[in-house]
């Protein structure tokens, strides 16, 4: 059962959401020999296949657009703290991607002259977001996806958790996890590594992300001698569901229907209060989420909550007819959970979403490790401190593709892989373990953390409540300790809850150190105790690990010239 598993790869892809697959299909296209490895299914975790919405590109289909409006639009968004180069990437490459998507039939919505429909989303100049349905984006690119590295008989293993990059000579040469369901230790040796893991928005107790969003790519990265960039920016969905009980559907299923139909937002006393936060929408939705997750909690702490403690969202006024029109047979399963929109609001509440932060990247998506790429949401800086609606996927497919070309290449310029004696003290972590019962129930120590991260590091935040976090977070990671529980084997929990906290928990620490030493509020960060952006915080902090602490330095430089004031 410890037998220890070796395998080889030109390139190792560490996660298969749509950025992972993404970059599957690149290299291999480029006759890579690629391995795609996923701590659950291959291609159904991850954000993808959850996202619900919209996808932005500057197709022009419904009005004139053009990439340089996009970018426009979302480095208004990120305040002045996006990475341009990064943005540009996104925004020029993203029309090229969703028109891929289509001839792979994704099935986006048309228009009956056979244009791509697009809506306006909320930050967005012009109607620029596609979408297959308003409730089925994410499932289907994840599904088209599937299919292409299906068709490619790509390799791809799953119920496999990645513990650590193995570096040799400086450079990324593959990496060592163990099988989740019999944990045996697999050692991986490849040319060139992908981190595609996702964010880590499963550090908050309230979150829209699947049960692998834990920030594993973040603590992998940084072990193996990355740097990661704007950790502090943690984007919250305004309005996820909070009440009535929703069962089967998801969270942040009301935005689409929202800026599609018009759901006004209303504090406790059934009035709309948007505007007064300097963002008047005159019936049009165009808070982006920084805004509107502020004036939410705000309204809250002023007691006009509602009585979840959130806000209503009401379409009351929307006729049923069109109701039924725009949301089909949603009203049907709404109507299973007890909600009838015509007669009454549901509740709304800020929900744990996003991460703008990630892994340093060049414009070739390599990290400061050579050999070691990243895609997807794990990739910080193409969204400064807040992420413009709609650009998640987009830079999923970009990203991906461009970190799965970067990595081909770096493939074919030679290197052994990984040796046995580079990956022995990760393979030792993964077979060590103690006879004993656990000393510590792990998972109610991931319960624990998410709920300080909740409390002291969720939309508002005060030097106090940051600092009291880090303390909490040193005593879990003392409770942690070095080794893992029990001694490898079948259905192990135990054991895959305790390499979770280790990863969490350092991620947390970068986004929570990140969090305090910015003294300003920027975006997705707002500190009550500093209210203001100023000038000179428009850089960015990077975070790196030297000698197992964290260290933080500001880049050297203003991100741009007119930074907000």
């Amino acid at each position: 059962m410890n037998d220890r598993v070796h395998l080889d790869t030109d390139v190792l892809i560490i996660g298969s959401g749509a950025a992972g697959m993404s970059a599957a299909i690149a290299a291999h296209d480029l006759h890579a020999r690629v391995l795609i490895v996923d701590k659950s299914l291959i291609g159904r975790g991850g954000a993808t296949v959850m996202a619900q919405m919209t996808v932005a590109a500057a197709l022009g289909d419904e009005v004139p657009d053009s990439p340089d409006a996009h970018l426009s639009d979302t480095l208004k968004a990120g305040r002045g703290l996006c990475d341009e180069i990064l943005s540009r990437i996104l925004c020029e490459e993203g029309p090229g991607a969703i028109r891929q998507m289509e001839r792979w039939n994704v099935g986006w919505a048309r228009h009956p002259d056979g244009r791509l429909r697009q809506v306006e989303a909320p930050g967005h100049d012009r109607p620029r977001c596609v979408y297959v349905d308003f409730l089925n984006t994410g499932p289907a690119v994840s599904r088209t996806l599937r299919a292409q590295v299906q068709r490619r008989a790509i390799k791809r293993i799953g119920d496999l958790a990645i513990t650590d990059i193995v570096v040799s000579g400086g450079a990324a040469c593959g990496a060592v996890g163990f099988s989740v369901t019999d944990g045996r230790a697999v050692a991986i040796a490849a040319r060139a590594v992908i981190i595609a893991t996702g964010g880590l928005t499963r550090l908050y107790a309230r979150n829209s992300a699947s049960l692998n969003m834990g920030g594993d790519g973040y603590a992998l990265g940084l072990r193996a001698g990355a740097e990661l960039i704007d950790m502090e920016f943690v984007q919250f969905f305004p309005i996820g569901h909070l009440a009535p009980r929703l069962v089967g559907m998801d969270p942040i299923m009301w935005d689409p229907f929202r800026y599609k139909l018009g759901g006004r937002l209303l504090n406790g006393e059934k009035k709309e209060f948007i505007d007064r936060y300097g963002v008047p929408e005159d019936n049009r939705y165009v808070a982006t989420r920084d805004v509107a997750t502020y004036a939410i909690l705000k309204e809250v702490d002023a007691g006009r909550g509602s009585p979840a403690g959130g806000v209503y969202l009401s379409f009351e006024h929307v006729a049923s007819g069109k109701l039924r029109e725009a949301f089909g047979p949603v009203i049907d399963r709404l109507a299973a959970n007890g909600i009838d929109l015509a007669k009454g609001p549901v509740e709304v509440a800020p929900i744990a979403h996003y991460h703008m932060g990630g892994l340093r990247v060049t414009p070739s998506f390599e990290t400061s490790v050579s050999g070691l790429f990243a895609a997807g949401e794990v990739v910080g800086g193409a969204n400064g401190a807040n992420r413009l609606s709609g650009n998640a996927i987009t830079e999923a497919l970009v990203f991906g593709r461009r970190a799965g070309v970067s990595a081909a290449e770096r493939a074919r310029e030679g290197g052994a892989g990984s040796r046995v004696q580079d990956a022995a003290d990760a393979l030792a972590l993964v077979s060590a373990g103690s006879g004993d019962a656990p000393r510590e129930n792990f998972a109610a120590l991931i319960v624990r953390l998410q709920r300080v991260m909740a409390d002291r590091v969720g939309p508002f935040r005060t030097a106090k409540g940051l600092s009291a976090a880090l303390s909490e977070i040193a005593a879990m990671k003392a409770a942690l300790g070095s080794t893992p529980p029990l001694e490898p084997g079948r259905f192990r929990p135990e054991r895959l809850d305790w390499f979770d906290a280790r990863n969490m928990l350092l991620a947390a620490e970068s986004v929570v150190s990140s969090a305090l030493r910015r003294e300003e509020s920027r975006g997705a960060h707002a500190r009550e105790d500093f209210p203001a952006s100023s000038s000179k915080w428009a850089r960015h902090q990077i975070v790196s690990l030297r000698d197992g602490a964290l260290r933080i330095d500001l880049s050297s430089a203003p991100c741009e010239k007119v930074a907000a004031s």
